[in-house]
């Protein structure tokens, strides 16, 4: 697909597959800067993978075909640390940089557990501790771990059709949609104004909100900006091939839940660090082993809230720890998930990493997320370990 001169800020959705690829032809962003000199090429070693037959709920699919009806960009397979399956549909390439949606979550994340390690940020403390101006807000007495697992008592509506909802607010500060008259106009603002309804650390409830709370409190205490930051302690250590975006607000803060773009090899790269306890692929330490390990292992009530959030989830073991999800009762298989069908698979028993970028129309489409999992299941099996 062709440059389209005719996507804006006003119709930039109606081209899903265009759009998150050029994100930063519409939006204002800033860079997280790779390191030219540290560039990693990955090695290959290419399987068929397309016919592997792909259990679903309803029938037995395959590669080929979930790939075919997942509205897919592009995706990666990484076993080890050799790619042995890679592709790309409708104008995306290798050096494409997509819009990652909620697995911007995973990669702020990461960039707080090194805070942690520097000893910069205290996961006990509050958000006040770092943001004296927050102490009388919703959020000023919610802790840094609150928000990484989603638990403050913060009242915020996921609902994404929902033009009343306050997700719907986070798209308008965004400027991904337009202002309504007399609300808030900038990050910063929203994230002021929300408020506690129930005790912090009480219950997981997703909110796009705790992440951009997050990226807030990890300028404050670094003093850089969070594109400088990220690029100082993760991108450039990673070995990434290409810069990747931070999409920002009209005053210039970033859109830390969802507003990273990236190319798919460098989300590879991430999900291997994370695999492998913290240490990227040429064997640099760039998080504690021990605070991976705490993203498999989760608190003593992780499951127990999840389960309590929905309750379609009362029987799948999963929970959600630092940005993380794990979907089942396996503690080995850790996934980075964003809305329109943005996913990072991290196999710890079988070595594998997968990645696929999409857009599906809907902002969730369960059935698609199902395939896509299993695909990635499945796939993990075939190859062992």
């Amino acid at each position: 697909m062709s440059d389209s001169p005719r996507i804006t800020a006003e119709n930039w959705s109606d081209d899903l597959h265009w759009s998150f690829q050029h994100m930063d032809s519409v939006f204002p962003h800033d860079v997280i800067a790779d390191d030219p000199t540290r560039r990693q090429v990955l090695a290959e070693a290419p399987q068929q993978l397309g016919a592997i037959p792909v259990a679903l709920s309803d029938r037995t699919s395959s590669v080929e075909e979930i790939l075919a009806e997942t509205d897919t960009d592009g995706w990666m397979v990484l076993h080890h640390d050799r790619i042995i399956a890679e592709g790309y549909f409708g104008g995306m390439g290798p050096h494409s940089r997509h819009l990652l949606m909620s697995v911007s979550k995973s990669i702020v994340s990461a960039v707080v557990g090194v805070l942690v390690a520097q000893g910069k940020l205290d996961l006990t403390r509050t958000v006040a501790d770092y943001i004296p101006e927050l102490a009388d807000a919703g959020y000023g007495s919610a802790s840094i771990r609150d928000l990484l697992d989603m638990r403050s008592g913060i009242r915020f509506s996921e609902e994404y059709l929902d033009y009343d909802s306050e997700v719907r607010l986070l798209d308008e500060v965004a400027g991904w949609a337009p202002l309504r008259p007399g609300g808030p106009t900038t990050l910063k603002e929203l994230l002021a104004s929300l408020v506690q309804q129930r005790e912090h650390g009480s219950q997981f409830e997703y909110r796009s909100s705790e992440t951009d709370m997050l990226g807030w409190v990890g300028e404050a205490v670094s003093g850089q900006k969070f594109a400088k930051l990220a690029s100082e302690v993760l991108w450039t250590r990673l070995g990434t091939r290409r810069d990747a975006l931070l999409l920002l607000d009209r005053e210039g803060t970033g859109l830390f839940d969802g507003g990273i773009c990236a190319t798919i090899g460098d989300l590879a790269l991430f999900g291997a660090m994370i695999r492998d306890r913290g240490r990227t692929l040429t064997g640099e330490l760039i998080l504690n082993p021990e605070w991976v390990d705490d993203i498999f292992t989760g608190s003593p009530d992780s499951a127990e809230v999840y389960a309590a959030s929905d309750p379609s989830r009362a029987n799948s073991g999963g929970m959600y720890r630092s940005k993380f999800w794990f979907l089942d009762g396996r503690r080995d298989v850790a996934c980075c998930l964003g809305i329109h069908g943005q996913m990072i698979y991290i196999n710890r028993a079988s070595g594998l990493v997968g990645v696929k970028t999409s857009a599906w129309p809907l902002p969730l489409d369960p059935e698609k997320a199902d395939a896509t999992l299993a695909m990635f299941d499945a796939i993990s099996d075939h190859v062992g370990h």
